[in-house]
């Protein structure tokens, strides 16, 4: 039970916490550096990264973007470097898809190292700042409906899964997931995506609807791609910033990975309609 608060009341905070920096640009840019570094410091030490040149990479990458988004309309070539990014960070990510698939341990030579922590993570928190500024200007209500998917989809999974689940998604990587706990979860992300799309009035619900399944499906590849780093790793959780929950990047996994699908997907919409 003590452990159930603890969690509960860790979880209300990263919440709280993540919901108020939305409110401000600078805020969520501040919110996006500060998940950015400790992700990345949990990471780095799941892979034994022992460098800083990753944090210099993230630093560099993050601040050209956000420049990029101040000033989109004025610099020559900056549509062009958000799709260069896109396509190398969806490339790397398919290759860790390949990796849970088909290898028992995901190769980790120093180069790759630093591959997968630029374009796996650094990539992914530069994708949340361009959802969170999608059609140039600051607009939030995208990025935190993401979240919500996120954290739907992960809840719904965790209970469907506890009471209901007996077929194992993935035993050798993360033997809690369940095949019913998966489909519970994409099952009332999708259900929550009405709702989304009826209270932000940002895009339609069959936007809403597609978007809910890229993050449970996605979201839910990223998790196990982070779980099998971890048992690589030999360590159940990415660290200890979240009591009861474990690291922030086992929190921040699922849209991590998502989101430069996410941000895929709004782009073809935008050409689209």
């Amino acid at each position: 039970m003590k452990e159930l608060f603890v969690r509960t009341i860790s979880g209300i905070i990263y919440v709280l916490l993540l919901i108020g920096s939305l409110y401000t640009q600078e805020s969520t840019i501040i919110l996006l550096v500060v998940f950015g570094i400790l992700s990345i410091a949990e990471f780095s030490n799941l892979i034994k990264l022992k460098s800083f040149i990753q944090y210099i990479i993230f630093s560099i990458l993050f601040a050209v973007f956000w420049c990029i988004v101040l000033w989109k309309k004025n610099l020559t070539g900056s549509d062009e470097a958000i799709q260069i990014l896109l396509v190398i960070t969806i490339f790397v990510n398919l290759i860790l898809i390949k990796d849970l698939f088909t290898t028992k341990k995901i190769p980790l030579f120093k180069s790759k190292r630093f591959i997968t922590t630029t374009f796996y993570l650094s990539s992914g928190f530069v994708f949340m700042l361009l959802i969170a500024n999608y059609q140039n200007s600051f607009t939030p209500l995208f990025l935190l409906g993401a979240f919500i998917l996120v954290w739907v989809n992960d809840s719904a999974a965790y209970l469907v899964g506890k009471n209901f689940g007996s077929q194992k998604l993935f035993p050798s990587i993360s033997p809690k997931k369940t095949v019913e706990g998966f489909l519970g979860g994409l099952f009332f992300a999708c259900i929550s995506s009405y709702f989304i799309a009826t209270y932000t009035e940002t895009l339609g619900f069959t936007s809403w609807l597609i978007l809910a399944i890229i993050v449970s499906v996605l979201g839910t590849l990223g998790d196990l791609i982070e779980s099998k780093f971890k048992r690589q790793a030999g360590v159940k959780d990415s660290g200890v910033i979240m009591p009861g929950h474990g690291g922030l990047l086992d929190r921040l996994d699922s849209i991590i990975f998502a989101a430069p699908f996410i941000y895929l997907f709004l782009r073809i919409i935008t050409y689209v309609s």
